[in-house]
């Protein structure tokens, strides 16, 4: 009995050890099942790590691109302003100024329509004063009057005025002294070519309306020139072309 106990002894130790063993085996294998699994978990992780960061990434980039974009429209939005700002200061400036050419235009338009009203009424004045058979007329707002050489000094060559040439040149008188804002030309035609007769004969008219009939020298013109088939003496009662033209100046600068 006592030659088996170290036998059994044997065998149990050997038994016992075995059975750590396995279960040291088995408990190894499952720590390296663990450790595979954490090494999976760990791995996927990792790759979900970085499917986020790549997210993160996009979606950084989209943020800048945004951020530029948004940069860009607020930038255009703003030239937008600026362009829209200065077309309308330009529609503004170009109404302004279209207003303005009207107002001009207006000044210029009412003038001739003054002057061609004031024609009307001188030329109704003559055939009050001077009565209906005298030679008058009224065109672009200046008004003529006229007579014959022979009417006014008896002849085409003579240059003294004859007693109806007097009255003739009294009445004119009147009503260019009735309109001092007019000028006048006194004009005389031939058909002699004999200008020194003409302007001698012009020149009586102009004095005797200035000297005479007190109408203001400066404001008398004598012209001379050919009168084809036609000879006399007009005297044309036109509106100031100096203080129109001044006033234009003026409207325009």
């Amino acid at each position: 009995m006592r030659r088996f106990l170290p036998l059994f002894a044997l065998l149990v130790f050997t038994t016992t050890s075995a059975q750590k063993k396995s279960e040291l085996i088995a408990k190894v294998s499952e720590l390296e099942k663990t450790i595979m699994s954490l090494n999976d978990s760990v791995s996927q992780a990792q790759r979900e790590i970085n499917a986020s960061n790549s997210k993160a990434e996009l979606f950084e980039k989209e943020n800048e691109d945004l951020r530029a974009a948004n940069a860009t429209l607020l930038q255009n939005l703003t030239n937008f302003s600026k362009i829209s700002k200065q077309n309308t200061e330009s529609v503004g400036n170009a109404l302004n100024s279209l207003k303005k050419k009207e107002e001009q235009l207006r000044i210029i338009t009412d003038n001739f329509s003054r002057n061609d009203s004031i024609a009307i009424a001188i030329f109704t004045q003559i055939k009050q004063t001077m009565g209906p058979e005298v030679k008058a007329g009224v065109s672009n707002g200046i008004v003529s009057i006229s007579n014959s050489l022979d009417g006014l000094f008896g002849s085409d060559s003579a240059s003294t005025l004859t007693e109806s040439g007097a009255d003739w040149t009294t009445k004119v008188g009147a009503i260019v002294k009735a309109n001092p804002d007019r000028s006048i030309i006194v004009e005389g035609l031939n058909i002699t070519g004999e200008f020194a007769v003409t302007y001698a004969q012009a020149s009586t008219i102009a004095n005797r309306l200035a000297k005479t009939e007190g109408v203001g020298s400066e404001k008398i013109q004598i012209v001379v020139k050919d009168g084809n088939f036609k000879e006399g003496i007009s005297v044309r009662i036109a509106p100031n072309d100096t203080a129109f033209y001044q006033m234009v100046k003026k409207e325009f600068q």
